[in-house]
């Protein structure tokens, strides 16, 4: 049951990072159409953190070590 919980918060911590690195990318698009390259790069390396973030969410070794 708690190993459920945790995975349920999990996800929706995922989903959420990915949510806004999609936010990210797709002003960025709106700024390189307009021209204004610098803003859109900004915006791509605030979308790319987004998603290495939601890649280290999750459970750590040692949380998992300490619970068994």
């Amino acid at each position: 049951m708690f190993t459920k919980i945790i995975m349920n918060t999990v996800q929706v911590k995922k989903q959420a990072f990915l949510k806004e690195a999609c936010f990210f990318f797709k002003n960025a698009s709106v700024y390189a159409e307009e021209g204004d390259l610098q803003s859109c790069a900004g915006l791509i390396l605030k979308a790319l953190d987004k998603e290495r973030r939601a890649g280290g969410v999750g459970p750590q070794v040692l949380h998992l070590i300490k619970t068994i």
